[in-house]
């Protein structure tokens, strides 16, 4: 299934799961969603299974988001005591759509508590309550572990995924199973990938990954080192740190909002709370920004960019060289807090970490260029599978050890995940639209109908044409979010994009989603925004978008030669609208 076909998918207003390999866009597409929700007037309620994948999103810990936090087990007494508490109460009656990130690594016990919990307070015998959900992840990547609990040898105690839970299958999801590739372009690699992921590695895998072993000479430097294990990553780090020259320059975390809320931010933020760097420094970002109209690809990067500190500019920030030679300052970035549209913490950090070495839990979800892999230790089914897939190529993986549980995936999960990949393919044949409604699939009026008429059941704006025209009438009657009317404001007022990003105190990125936001609910023209692109561009990157399709942005992209920004390319499609 493509992104757009999942997406319509999920404006339907079903109960959705949304997988796919990694790479596939997973995290786009529920961006997307989430956009067009809030640009319609509804406001999702977004959390994860972790507090990587929590902050990574701006939400909450699903744990936190329900109440039941660190319990493993709750009683009829203890549902009734979180049901009663009342800022739980309020925020799940308030919430209509519920998104869980990184499913696989929720065991179905939390499942099910979180479950009862919103049938209590919202007094709906349905799963969560009646509330839409969505979940977001792939089984196939780190499993759920359990608290405090090993078997002989050290390896975590196995508890069940949260498919096994009565509640999944009473949602009667639709899955909707990502098949595009967006990370890696290497086609050796990908059978590499493909062949792990399906249990059916043979010698001509193992020998192309053995052909990647190297021995602690031939390691290259500044690379990251991925662990298994978590005690020895620390040290390393600060070993690697105290060896080079010089007094190390130290960046303090500041943080807004309530305690607790920014201890949560805190613990799932890749940037630590003190940050120590010197000249010379390995280290990687860990967020993701895009340059301004105009500048290339100068101060791009993603989370899980590497390079090294080179030196510290007049106002103190780091300046990193990446691997590919772009200097980039780095500047504090915020990572924040939100719930029914309103901030409710955040924290501001140097977007870097000390890059010698990570464990693979804390890898997921980054795209690195390069990395160091111990998989000699590996103990957890997809720990393997998910070192290997962060990197982009075959030639930026680089072995000092490999056992056999490393390229071994989760067995129950090879047998459901053909089960997944077939009710997809049932999804997409079933939504697929028809020019004559008698044929197999739906007609494309049909689909619209039902979109209409969940966000209508939500409370939200149907988004027409005619609403579009009252909206640009000088008459308004529907008042803006603060953020968006901000938004709107600054970028009026702003020479550049990158001005708009100084005075907003957003990136790039957030600025172009909010005014995709307000073109979707007809809050925007082309006057507002049309001169934070220089003219001389908006025809070239027109001409590829029409090549490439206006829905699909990475061809556009590579069409150009990475000569403009995806935010760039977004502008000039608002633009088109």
């Amino acid at each position: 299934m493509t992104q757009g076909e999942a997406l319509a998918v999920l404006k339907t207003g079903a109960n959705v799961y949304l997988t796919g390999e990694p790479g596939s866009g997973k995290t786009h597409t529920i961006n997307e969603f989430v956009a067009w929700l809030r640009a319609s007037g509804i406001e999702p309620s977004v959390t994860a299974a972790t507090g990587i994948a929590a902050t990574h999103v701006g939400g909450l810990t699903l744990h936190s988001w329900s109440g039941i936090g660190i319990a493993e087990s709750l009683s009829r007494a203890d549902v009734d005591r979180i049901a009663g508490k009342e800022h739980i109460a309020k925020r799940i009656m308030k919430a209509k759509v519920l998104i869980i990130e990184e499913i696989s690594m929720l065991s179905s016990a939390t499942f099910e508590m979180a479950d009862a919990v919103c049938r209590e307070v919202r007094r709906v015998d349905k799963p969560f309550g009646g509330l839409t959900v969505v979940l977001v992840g792939d089984f196939f990547q780190l499993p759920p572990v359990a608290r405090r609990s090993f078997s002989e040898g050290g390896r975590s105690r196995e508890v069940q995924f949260a498919y096994v839970s009565p509640t999944w299958r009473d949602l009667n999801l639709i899955t909707c199973y990502l098949t595009e590739q967006y990370r890696q372009d290497d086609i050796d690699f990908l059978q590499v990938l493909s062949a792990i992921r399906s249990g059916e590695v043979e010698e001509m895998h193992h020998e192309r990954l053995m052909a990647r072993s190297a021995g602690v000479s031939e390691l290259p430097l500044d690379t990251p080192k991925l662990f298994s294990h978590n005690a020895d990553v620390d040290r390393i780090n600060a070993d690697e740190l105290a060896r080079l020259p010089g007094k190390a320059k130290r960046f303090h975390m500041t943080s807004r909002g309530k305690d607790s809320l920014v201890q949560g931010l805190i613990r799932g933020c890749l940037s630590p709370e003190v940050l120590e760097l010197k000249e010379g420094a390995a280290v990687m970002f860990t967020k993701n920004s895009f340059p301004p109209a105009g500048a290339g690809r100068q101060g791009r990067f993603v989370n899980g960019t590497l390079g090294l500190v080179t030196g510290f500019g007049a106002d103190g920030m780091p300046i990193v060289k990446t691997k590919d030679g772009l200097k980039i300052t780095a500047e504090p970035m915020e990572w924040q807090l939100e719930e029914q549209g309103k901030v409710k913490a955040s924290i501001s950090q140097i977007p870097l970490r000390l890059a010698y070495a990570m464990t693979v839990h804390k890898s997921q979800g980054m795209s690195m260029d390069a990395a160091i892999m111990d998989l000699s230790k590996a103990f957890e089914y997809g720990q393997g599978y998910v070192a290997l897939s962060r990197v982009r190529r075959l030639s930026g993986v680089h072995l000092t050890g490999l056992n056999a549980r490393a390229l071994e995936v989760h067995p129950e999960i090879l047998k459901k995940d053909r089960d997944f990949r077939a009710a997809s393919e049932a999804a997409r044949e079933a939504f697929a639209p028809r020019p004559d409604s008698g044929q197999a699939g739906m007609s494309e009026a049909e689909i619209i109908a039902m979109q209409k008429k969940f966000v209508k059941a939500m409370g939200g704006a149907i988004i027409t044409e005619s609403t579009k025209h009252e909206a640009r009438n000088p008459k308004r009657t529907m008042t803006l979010p603060g953020r968006l009317a901000e938004t709107l404001s600054t970028v009026r007022e702003a020479k550049t994009l990158k001005n708009a990003v100084i005075l907003r105190g957003l990136t790039a990125s957030t600025i172009v989603h909010h005014l995709e936001e307000l073109s979707e609910i007809g809050k925007l023209v082309r006057a507002d925004f049309a001169h934070l692109v220089p003219l001389r561009i908006v025809d070239e990157v027109h001409e590829a978008l029409a090549t490439a399709g206006s829905e699909r942005l990475s061809p556009a992209f590579h069409a150009l030669g990475g000569r403009h920004s995806f935010e760039v390319i977004r502008l000039v499609r608002l633009m088109k609208q």
